[in-house]
Parts: structure tokens; sequence; C-alpha cells
């Protein structure tokens, strides 16, 4: 989408296995503001290809694949942005420490450098202002791998969705949101992030890579917001700790921030990738 031969942004949506299509938010600020950017579905998700050899799904392997997509379309360090959200921004973060020579710019929206941090902060702040009994529910729900029994979403929607993921009735929900999270590969997610959607295990739960945020030396923006699922604090510490970090915090926002504080979001990302030079 756009032209911009100085500016170049790759998406990187979140999940593991959602699709690019809760991106369409950005069609309506970057292309007035002058940003060209590309959707991507990565493997397993989307419209791209849906293999079933589970061995594929590792971090190490995402990153590679992203390096083949910016090869793929010509990017280069002086024009190459990539924007990563929610698992977007681990696999992001993970491909500036190991490619970061091909980076102009990095964007981490709405996620945190530490999985740890991130199940801490759910059982610190999140789940105690959650009703006991509907907890012990959802909880026990997941335990036994019923996740799939309609009361888990009859509860889970009123008292995490709509409070931290996306603040408005879930009925009013944009159609690009309900779109994407209705593609999502429920298999690679589960695999990945795993069964519970108030913390994160299985392969991706000892990650962490705060303490390296120092060895990133791109101007990165990174956004955080009130209501997030991911800690607000931590992602300040980040920008604070990366050489170039710039923080931005939506007090109206949730994790899916470009929608429930749109206007301060995409605002204040023009300004940040337009500001690159």
């Amino acid at each position: 989408m756009g032209n911009n031969p100085a500016l170049k942004v790759l998406l990187l949506h979140g999940g593991p296995g959602a699709t690019h299509e809760y991106f369409e938010a950005c069609d309506s600020f970057l292309p007035g503001m002058g940003v060209e950017y590309y959707y991507y579905d990565q493997l397993g998700s989307g419209n791209s290809d849906q293999p079933t050899d589970t061995s594929l799904w590792t971090l190490p392997r995402f990153v590679e694949e992203v390096e083949q997509v910016r090869r793929a379309l010509g990017l280069e360090r002086d024009t190459f942005c990539l924007l990563g959200h929610s698992w977007g921004g681990i696999l992001a973060l993970e491909y500036a420490f190991k490619y970061g020579a091909a980076l102009k710019a990095l964007v981490i929206s709405n996620m945190m450098a530490s999985i740890p941090a991130y199940n801490a902060y759910a059982e610190r702040v999140l789940m105690p202002a959650m009703d006991a009994r509907d907890l012990a529910t959802v909880k026990a729900l997941e335990a036994s791998g019923e996740t799939a029994d309609p009361d888990y979403m009859n509860l889970l929607i009123p008292m995490h969705y709509e409070k931290h993921v996306l603040r408005r009735p879930y009925a009013e929900w944009p159609e690009p949101v309900l779109r994407s999270f209705s593609h999502i590969n429920g298999e690679l997610y589960a695999l990945m992030q795993g069964p519970s959607e108030l913390g994160a295990s299985c392969r991706i739960a000892a990650w962490d890579r705060f303490a390296d945020l120092d060895q990133i030396d791109v101007p990165t923006l990174v956004i955080g917001a009130r209501h997030d699922t991911m800690d607000p604090a931590h992602m300040e510490a980040m920008a604070a700790r990366l050489p170039k970090g710039e923080y931005l915090y939506l007090p109206e926002g949730s994790h899916l921030a470009m929608y429930d504080d749109q206007e301060w979001y995409f605002a204040a990302l023009g300004a940040f990738l337009l500001g690159l030079g």
C-alpha cells in the first residue's frame, strides 16, 4: 500500500497464527501520510501456505522467513522499517538482534520484551481485577483442554477481551479484527503461545530479551497502552534501555490500541516514521 521510495514498512501481525487483516486500520491513515507499507501473512497464517509439519513453528525459523521476505521485496537498510505487533513484536525484536544491519528503524507495538514478565503482570495485575469465580472457571476449562466450551468465551469476552484487547462491546468490534480472529490458526497458536488467553507458555514460555535491548542500535518506537494485556511500565522501560528508543503511551488504548486509541496511535506512528529522514 502507498508509494514512498524512501520509507517502506513491513508489518508483522500477532498471534502467532493470526493474519494481516486487523492491520487494515492502517489504510485510513498511513497512505495519506505518505507511508508505504506491506501486508504479510506469516507461514501457517491467513493467505500463506498452511503446512502441517509442527517442527516449523520455532522463533528462529520465523526470523529467517522475515529475512527471506525482506530480500524478495528488495527492502534495503536506507528504507526498510519493521513494525511488529504483539507476537509480531517478539519476531521483530529477534529479527533486529540478528539482522539489525538491514534495518532503518523498528516499531514494537503492544509487546513486552519478556514472556516471564508478561506472565507475572497477568498474575499480579490483570487476574486480581477479575471476578474470582469466573476466573476459576476459565482456568479450569483451560486446564482440562475445554476451551471450545461456549462458557469459555462467554466468560473471557467481557472479563478480558473487552477490557484489555479492544475496549468496546464485542458486538461492535471492527470487521477486520473479527475477520482476522476468525482466521487464526489455532494449532499454531496453541503450540507457540499455549492454551491460555491469560498468559503465555509452550514454545515461547522462556523468551526474555529485556537485558539485550541495548544491542539494538536503530531508532525504535515502543508503543504501550494503559489497558493493554502488556505492562505499560515494562514497555516504557524497554524504550529507556534501547539506545535510540522512544516511548508512546496511549491512555485510552488496550492491546489493539490501533483501534481504541486510534487517532493518537497513527499520529505518533506517522510522526516517528516520517521523522526518520
